[in-house]
């Protein structure tokens, strides 16, 4: 299709798109006040019904906040690591539901990420990173299924954490959130709990011990475990 062809996107994705790139490039600061719909009106020629379309668009995708009242109005969103990752998350599923990509795919970017993730954890984690990894462990023999499934994204998330790194947080979460778990957690092997178990407190061993070495062990093993069940 030629240029002179092409469809153009509505106006008001057009406007977003401006705005987005002003927030992103740091022009926009968090907490900053966007120009009110008039400015961004007479600013880019076109009407408030489109304006309202574009802050809409925006605050859903969280990069603004809008308030009312007097002192109302779109303020830039403070980043935050849930928000941001709930993006990436329905672009992880999209690719695993059209197999674009598959949970080969998946494992093989959680060890290039966990694995030294890990290792870093063992060496930067805090007293409050072990008790967040404590309080991830769960009883294979006592805990039921949604129990034990959350814990595993708990235990995860904790360990990715404890590197102090936001961006790795940020990164990791959408590859704990696939919309097939619990079908693929009721179709393992026998044991598979037992071992998850077995494998998460090894992980703290090495973490609270600062042995990033035998960190990084310990996760490639479990991510080497979780790929022989899960990759046909």
């Amino acid at each position: 299709m030629t240029v002179e062809g092409a469809v153009r996107p509505p106006a008001y994705q057009t406007l977003a798109e401006q705005l987005r790139a002003e927030i992103t490039s740091g022009r926009l600061r968090p907490g900053e006040r966007l120009p009110t719909e008039p400015q961004l009106c007479l600013r880019s020629g076109v009407s408030r019904s489109t304006v309202r379309e574009a802050l809409r668009l925006l605050a859903s995708q969280h990069l603004i906040v809008t308030t009312r009242g007097v002192t109302g109005g779109s303020f830039v969103a403070h980043p935050s690591p849930e928000q941001l990752s709930d993006s990436l998350s329905t672009g992880v599923s999209l690719l695993l539901t059209t197999a674009t990509a598959d949970m080969a795919d998946l494992l093989e970017a959680r060890e290039t990420l966990e694995v030294p993730a890990a290792a870093q954890a063992a060496g930067r984690r805090t007293d409050e990173h072990l008790t967040n990894l404590r309080a991830a462990l769960f009883d294979p023999a006592v805990d039921g299924l949604p129990t034990m499934l959350a814990a595993h994204r708990a235990f995860h998330t904790a360990l990715v954490a404890a590197t102090g790194n936001p961006l790795l947080v940020l990164l990791s979460r959408p590859l704990y959130q696939i919309a097939n778990e619990r079908e693929l957690a009721e179709a393992a092997p026998k044991g598979f709990w037992e071992r998850i178990d077995t494998e998460h407190r090894e992980i703290l061993r090495f973490v609270t011990a600062r042995d990033a070495a035998g960190a990084a062990r310990a996760a490639r093993a479990h991510l080497g475990f979780l790929r022989g069940c899960y990759v046909r």
